[in-house]
């Protein structure tokens, strides 16, 4: 294992700022304000992590799951982002999640959506065990995978 997930701080939201608003993610994810990801990291409903590398605790992503509480069909894997591209901490955090939403917290069903401007993204889902299940009215498309699925 080389990263691991660690529920952000106060002290992180400078840097998931940041990392939000880099040329690299900014085309694919929704920005949020500091007063958002700050309501997030105590929400009942929600998990609010960065992702960092297992030798030296260097920050390279965060995560946020929503439907904690319940009350939806699964967990929201609502975002993702990874600073360092391509050395596969994207797929390995992806994997931590797996583990936490089924393993941890028995979810039945852990689902995302994904920009249609973003296939590498999509294709790591789909490697990873998600099925197209449609696309939303704004035009993301989402994805799923079953906790009895999961590989």
């Amino acid at each position: 294992m080389t990263v691991r997930l660690r529920p952000t701080g106060p002290a992180d939201l400078d840097w998931v700022l940041e990392v939000e608003a880099h040329p690299e993610n900014a085309p694919f994810v929704t920005r949020w304000t500091r007063g958002e990801h700050a309501a997030a990291l105590d929400h009942s409903d929600m998990r609010h992590f960065v992702i960092e590398t297992v030798p030296d605790g260097r920050l390279v992503g965060y995560v946020i799951l929503a439907g904690l509480g319940g009350a939806r069909d699964g967990l929201e894997l609502r975002r993702i982002v990874v600073t360092d591209k391509g050395c596969g901490y994207g797929r390995e955090a992806l994997r931590l999640i797996k583990t936490m939403a089924f393993r941890d917290l028995g979810a039945p069903r852990l689902w995302l959506d994904v920009r249609t401007n973003n296939p590498k993204a999509k294709r790591l889902y789909e490697e990873e065990g998600f099925v197209i299940e449609g696309t939303s009215a704004d035009g993301l498309i989402i994805l799923s995978i079953q906790g009895e699925d999961r590989a």
